[in-house]
């Protein structure tokens, strides 16, 4: 995860949260009232966030002490503790919201990935995400993913072409598409196809696409059509997939499922903060 931009966004949340100033904290604290906040599990699940914790906490006060007992990644169980935050109290509570709403939607995007790779585990095919994840939280969406055993798709338009419907109908066709991509971005790019039908994929094959996404085609149409793909071509499914046919288009033999709801509908998972007040230095 790149630390000079999850520092950047993280001020801007805080910026967004505190504005002027917290009204709560400022009436009720001073920088000598201390105490620790403990992140408690309230349900099972995948970790991830331990970044934003050590990061977050520490722009709010470098003097603040972190302790995370988990890594990204690691299986957690509810009433586990999987951190200790120890500081003045009104500089955790600023910061608390923010970063366990971070830590909850992150958690809950591994977990959810976790979920999915683990039903698909025997077949070999690799589960990745899209570019439906939350303006403003795709690398922090797209690491969770990761987190829990998935892969990462393009992150964003800048560094994979793919080609839909409206660029194919705008170009004229798949054929003259991808001549246009690959006569503008050379040999370095990699460039997916959608398709639809089997004439389009040999169409795809025929003028040199990289990668061939089924898009909304059944696991028996896959399963056909894919004898019919060269063995250096990836192939991906993508469109409709739940995890109730998951395994089916798992068995056709695509290289990569692509799966949306991943990060665009995902559950967070429940992580509550308790605090311990230092009554030592409230004396």
């Amino acid at each position: 995860m790149n630390k000079i931009k999850l520092k950047s966004m993280l001020e801007s949340f805080f910026l967004e949260d505190i504005g002027e100033g917290d009204l709560s904290s400022q009436a009720l604290f001073t920088q000598k009232d201390r105490g620790t906040f403990y992140f408690m599990m309230k349900e099972d699940g995948i970790f991830c966030g331990r970044d934003i914790i050590e990061t977050g906490f520490k722009i709010q006060n470098d003097g603040i002490q972190t302790e995370v007992f988990v890594q990204d990644g690691d299986a957690v169980t509810k009433g586990q503790t999987i951190a200790s935050i120890e500081g003045p109290m009104a500089d955790l509570l600023q910061a608390e919201r923010v970063v366990l709403n971070l830590v909850q939607r992150m958690s809950g995007i591994a977990t959810n990935t976790h979920h999915v790779t683990q039903l698909v585990r025997e077949t070999g095919v690799r589960i990745c995400d899209t570019r439906k994840t939350t303006p403003g939280l795709r690398m922090l969406e797209k690491y969770a993913v990761r987190s829990g055993g998935g892969f990462n798709h393009r992150q964003g338009l800048y560094d994979a072409v793919m080609l839909k419907d409206n660029h194919i109908s705008f170009a004229g066709s798949i054929t003259e598409a991808v001549k246009q991509v690959k006569n503008v971005h050379g040999h370095t790019v990699k460039v997916e196809v959608e398709i639809e039908t089997r004439e389009q994929m040999h169409e795809a094959i025929e003028a040199g696409a990289d990668i061939i996404m089924f898009d909304n085609r059944l696991p028996q149409e896959i399963t056909e059509w894919i004898q019919e793909v060269p063995a250096h071509i990836i192939t991906e499914a993508s469109g409709g997939i739940t995890l109730d046919t998951i395994i089916d288009y798992a068995k056709t033999g695509v290289h990569y499922i692509s799966l949306g709801y991943l990060t665009h509908s995902v559950k967070a998972l429940d992580i509550s903060a308790k605090v311990q007040f230092d009554k030592a230095a409230l004396l």
